[in-house]
């Protein structure tokens, strides 16, 4: 049997930790498994690494910024090999180049384009624990590679899926998914299964358990997931196709503060000009989410749409250099907004759902500012002084029912 185990960063934070996942690892190696053990770079290095480049250089190169990145994943693997190697137990720890994860040359959010599995398979025929670097690749000019904030899980996954792996488990410090973030909600529940389309909705909409990248790939290539806590034995969260369970009403509750609201006034209005709009922005790689577009008035109307934060200055300056060519009058931007959602594949089948996510909000005194839906999820944004008061609401009117 082929497992691959994917611990996170507070698993691996400190001596004690990295000892205790190497045991953990050591005792499915023991029983005759293959193991594959993806590592992401120990506690909070990635933010001191972070720190560190803007102090030198408050608006460093993605190449280089990658470069200084990929030192935290190196490091606890090379860490984890010699604590495996003081127990007794044979390993290996390989980065990116080589093992062969060649990516896309976009730094900072590489895709993976082909994993060659020569050199894993040939440690794993010496009976090698094989410990990868997680969030790392390379790409066709041999530079090392980021894949975004939580790409360690999108490393397992992949690595997953091109050994055909018997099992996919992913290692955080919490005991699965839950209904809710458990710290905000104390009344949250853990999912036994959840399907891929609901986890994905969860990951993408703020949930931060899992990296949604990993997930889309997961459905792709069906892989089996276990979410599970690396500090306990408990029983995790299954993530697959299709769940046994009938499926829940609403099967979670999640929160993105990562937002901005861009509001464009007073646009022409005629045909095109939305066109013009997002074209602009992904032409520059900034993804945009919900959209909102006012009922025209005197040959104009208003165009609001959501962007991640980080992009939000980037958003402005491009939207006002073309700001003749989208014929607009003004922009505005407010960060200080958040998105609330639920989701679960129980919504599709049955009606009322969203009224009853508006009565919750209306009750607890939240006024929603923008909504879109999808076959299941709802989404609403808020102002984010709210959030946690809403997600409560959300909450106990749903899960709590």
């Amino acid at each position: 049997m082929l497992i691959v185990k994917k611990f996170g960063g507070s698993s691996v934070a400190d001596k004690e930790r990295i000892y205790h996942v190497a045991r953990r690892c050591m005792e499915d190696y023991q029983k005759g498994n293959d193991v594959v053990v993806v590592l992401s770079a120990m506690g909070k290095t990635t933010d001191r690494l972070l720190e560190m480049a803007r102090d030198i250089n408050p608006n460093p190169s993605r190449r280089e910024l990658d470069m200084l990145l990929t030192t935290g994943e190196q490091t606890s693997a090379a860490l984890m090999a010699m604590a495996m190697g003081a127990l007794g137990a044979p390993s290996v720890s390989l980065n990116a180049f080589q093992v062969g994860m060649h990516t896309s040359s976009r730094y900072g959010n590489a895709r993976f384009k082909k994993i060659d599995t020569r050199r894993i398979r040939h440690e794993l025929e010496n009976r090698k624990i094989v410990i990868v670097t997680g969030f790392q690749g390379v790409n066709k000019y041999e530079d090392v590679t980021t894949l975004g904030r939580g790409g360690s899980d999108t490393t397992a996954v992949a690595l997953a899926a091109v050994l055909h792996a018997d099992a996919c488990e992913i290692y955080t410090d919490v005991e699965g998914v839950y209904t809710a973030d458990p710290r905000i909600v104390p009344s949250a529940r853990k999912i036994p299964e959840i399907t891929y389309d609901e986890m994905l909705e969860l990951a993408t909409l703020g949930a931060k358990v899992l990296h949604n990248r990993s997930v889309e790939m997961a459905k792709k290539y069906g892989v089996q997931l276990v979410v599970r806590s690396s500090l306990n034995n408990a029983e995790g969260t299954i993530v697959k196709e299709e769940t046994d369970m009938e499926s829940m009403l609403v099967s979670g509750v999640a929160v993105d503060k990562n937002t901005a609201r861009i509001a464009v006034f007073g646009v022409k209005d005629v045909p095109g000009i939305a066109f013009k709009i997002f074209d602009l922005l992904a032409r520059h790689n900034i993804n945009v989410d919900i959209i909102l577009q006012s009922i025209g008035r005197e040959g104009t109307k208003d165009i609001s749409f959501t962007v991640a934060r980080d992009d939000a200055a980037e958003t402005v300056a491009i939207l006002e250099e073309h700001k003749n060519r989208i014929t607009a009058r003004e922009i505005r931007v407010n960060d200080t907004v958040a998105k609330v959602s639920i989701v679960g594949a129980g919504m599709q089948s049955n009606p009322g759902v969203a009224s009853r996510m508006f009565e919750a909000l209306y009750n607890a005194g939240i006024n929603i500012r923008m909504i879109a839906t999808s076959e299941i999820r709802i989404t609403v944004l808020i102002n984010e002084e709210d959030v946690d008061k809403a997600m409560r609401a959300v909450h106990d009117q749903f899960i709590e029912e």
